[in-house]
């Protein structure tokens, strides 16, 4: 049975390649999002992760390349609405595979969030600590994206097969004015979701015998909690910064910025472990949304 400290290790420092050595923090955020080539792009992004840990960067320069509309993509997949796109059971091959797509998807563009808070806002008046941890979250992201890409190519196919949605990005360009925006809709509301459902998928990745798939999502879910965390500390202080009420602001905010309501089941113990509390998102439910 494979564990999860089996599965492959995240990009190395060796995988990199050739490409320019990120200058700051902004410039390698910014020039890892406009590659459309997803090797450079992880290895990039984790690369400026390294440098800012060990302090060899600086945070900013007025030499930086500036963060894009749209982050770069290959050719494939081809980008369909979310409801063109095709679900499978879990209980075929061909079904885990399209899976596995979906969440390459969703980690890539995952990458290019994280990425996007950083260079976007480098100017930002926060703490450094602020960009530490978006910088660690971009790094496990590009992790998690190597990590389904491996499983997929070990089952016969890749990213870029099948068609995915073009949806997840439209949450950056409607917050790319508003820090606090950009929390509450990213981390609170798109990463929190993949605590609600992360924990079923690998129990039916296991019923199915497929325990490789569902260790690569224990490594996800485990990663994710953090994620959520690093979101609701940073919209919690901007919030306390400015005086007002967190919960009242998530509210307001997300029905200015995020399109549909919030889908129930929630995974209430999770959430609330990572600074989310039932507060938040209980009145945005889709029951509950008018």
């Amino acid at each position: 049975m494979t564990k999860a400290s089996d599965v492959p290790s995240p990009l190395d420092a060796t995988d990199i390649g050739a490409f320019e050595r990120p200058r700051t923090l902004r410039d390698g955020a910014a020039r890892a999002i406009r590659s459309a080539d997803l090797d450079v792009k992880a290895a990039l992004a984790q690369e400026t992760a390294r440098r800012w840990r060990d302090r060899r960067i600086s945070l900013r320069s007025p030499l930086d390349t500036q963060p894009p509309d749209r982050p770069g993509r290959p050719d494939k997949p081809v980008l369909v609405p979310p409801t063109k796109v095709t679900r499978r059971s879990l209980h075929s091959p061909r079904g885990r595979v399209a899976l596995l797509h979906a969440i390459a998807h969703i980690e890539l563009n995952a990458i290019d969030l994280a990425l996007d808070i950083l260079a976007r806002f480098a100017a930002a008046p926060m703490p450094q600590s602020f960009f530490d941890g978006w910088m660690q979250v971009a790094f496990e992201e590009a992790k998690h994206f190597k990590l389904i890409r491996e499983r997929l190519r070990t089952l016969g196919a890749d990213y870029g097969d099948m068609p995915a949605h073009d949806g997840l990005w439209q949450a950056a360009h409607d917050t790319r004015n508003d820090l606090a925006a950009r929390l509450a809709v990213v981390p609170l509301i798109l990463e929190a979701r993949r605590l609600d459902v992360t924990p079923s998928l690998r129990a039916k990745m296991r019923e199915a015998g497929d325990e490789e798939s569902a260790a690569v999502l224990d490594i996800i879910y485990e990663d994710e909690k953090k994620h959520v965390a690093i979101g609701a500390k940073w919209f919690r202080f901007l919030c306390a910064r400015e005086g007002k009420d967190a919960a009242a602001t998530f509210e307001r905010l997300v029905r200015a910025n995020f399109r549909g309501g919030l889908k129930p089941p929630f995974n209430d113990l999770a959430r609330a472990a990572a600074g989310l509390t039932p507060t938040f998102y209980r009145a945005l439910s889709s029951q509950n949304m008018s």
